[in-house]
């Protein structure tokens, strides 16, 4: 707290020595008179008091009590913050937005270490839409309480707004992870928003098994068909970056995808038939429907993955799909043509180095296959299939050391991604690939 400064008052000039310099001389021997006479008067009244010790001691408390009763400005500061926040509450419970945000600002210069105003600034200003201002405040919020799950999602969806991909993703499902799924609507804004940002990076699979989450969705609207036709197709935009005469092939798609998630295998088949039928064939549309249909009918899957290459033959990840599937019964033979032309398609593909790593380990030649999975590690240094694959490599190379590491790190891993599918409680879209 700041030490208590007592205001000083001024000096008054007496009204007999203002503008002096600016009178005649007679009038200047006047107050010289004038003067002359007061200080005569003074020294008697000195006298007075000095043989009057009563007096002085009245006098000097007086002095004090006058100087005890001014308000020190250190003491008025608190009360001023405090008044600036009730207001800033009231003016916040009244709806009063711009108000509001005033009035937390005008809080915030004197006190920047008040978590709760840099909440509600934030929320404030994500509610009137200006998304680059809430995120800051959002931010000091979060210098302040690092872990508070609902300022990260709300900063995460501001940084979508802004078009902050890579850190609205990150915030994203950092709040999931620390629970700011707590309540229905508020899990359905942030699992769409990932699910967006997921398929806008690449990740297709991931997307689609957070819209897995929407699969008791009873009336879905268009525009979530179409963000999940774009993940189903492996697309990698936002949904209001397609033109308008593209939109109706990534809806049918979206809405067959749908129709799978929701058990209905009916429906499904008869939409994807309604996709296979277009022309010119829609890519990915064999490869979306085989990807789903493998957890349950494996074996319908690889005709889908097969009639996929037909349509496109040069469709990588319909490759790995199709050496993965063996690969699973340990049959590197097998696996290998497939793992080998999805390399050759899609070099920096990691799951393309994965299956070959694999591919080559199985069928007896292990320490070529460690080149290919130490590859696809620094690519994907948190896919658990890499790690499991250079653990059974090591060992049978003899690097026994590196083998131990690796089962360790698998061991840890899932625990995490254990816990993960708890969080999500999501089983519409079990992973089905590397």
């Amino acid at each position: 707290m700041p030490p208590c400064i007592l205001p000083i008052r001024p000096r008054t000039v007496p009204i007999h020595l203002r503008r002096i310099s600016s009178c005649p001389l007679s009038d200047l021997r006047l107050l010289r008179g004038t003067m002359n006479t007061r200080m005569e008067t003074n020294r008697r009244w000195y006298r007075s008091w000095r043989s009057k010790p009563q007096l002085r001691l009245t006098l000097s408390v007086v002095s004090c009590l006058a100087l005890l009763s001014r308000p020190c400005s250190a003491q008025a500061s608190p009360a001023s913050f405090s008044d600036l926040a009730a207001r800033a509450t009231a003016a916040r419970t009244a709806n009063d937005i711009p108000g509001a945000i005033d009035l937390y600002q005008q809080a915030l210069k004197l006190n920047s270490q008040w978590p709760d105003g840099w909440w509600f600034l934030g929320s404030l200003h994500y509610a009137s839409g200006s998304y680059d201002a809430a995120r800051d405040a959002l931010s000091h919020y979060l210098e302040l309480s690092p872990n508070a799950a609902p300022a990260l999602a709300m900063r995460g969806l501001c940084e979508f707004e802004t078009a902050e991909y890579g850190p609205s993703l990150k915030d994203i499902q950092r709040a999931l992870a620390l629970g700011a799924a707590n309540q229905p609507r508020n899990e359905k804004i942030l699992r769409y928003h990932e699910a967006l940002l997921l398929t806008r990076a690449g990740m297709f699979e991931d997307a689609l098994r957070s819209y897995g989450f929407f699969a008791n969705e009873p009336d879905p609207n268009p525009e979530l068909l179409l963000a999940l036709g774009l993940a189903g197709l492996r697309t990698p935009l936002l949904p209001n970056q397609l033109k308008d005469d593209q939109k109706q092939i990534y809806i049918s798609a979206g809405r067959a995808a749908l129709s799978f998630m929701k058990k209905d295998t009916d429906a499904a088949r008869a939409e994807f038939q309604r996709l296979f039928d277009r022309v010119p064939p829609v890519p990915n549309a064999h490869y979306l429907y085989g990807y789903l249909l493998y957890a349950t009918d494996p074996e319908q899957a690889v005709i889908e993955f097969k009639k996929e290459l037909v349509v496109n033959p040069s469709n990588a990840n319909a490759e790995v799909m199709l050496a993965w599937i063996p690969l699973l019964r340990n049959d590197g033979i097998e696996a290998m043509p497939h793992a080998r032309k999805a390399v050759a398609e899609d070099p920096t593909l990691p799951s393309a180095q994965l299956v070959l790593g694999r591919a080559l380990s199985e069928s007896g030649d292990p320490k070529s296959g460690i080149a290919y999975l130490e590859r696809t590690m620094q690519l994907q240094p948190d896919n658990l299939e890499v790690h499991l694959a250079l653990a059974k490599a090591y060992a049978k190379v003899g690097r026994k050391e590196d083998a131990r590491r690796e089962r360790l790190l698998c061991l840890e891993m899932t625990k995490l991604e254990t816990t993960k599918n708890e969080v999500t409680n999501n089983d519409a879209i079990p992973p089905t690939r590397p």
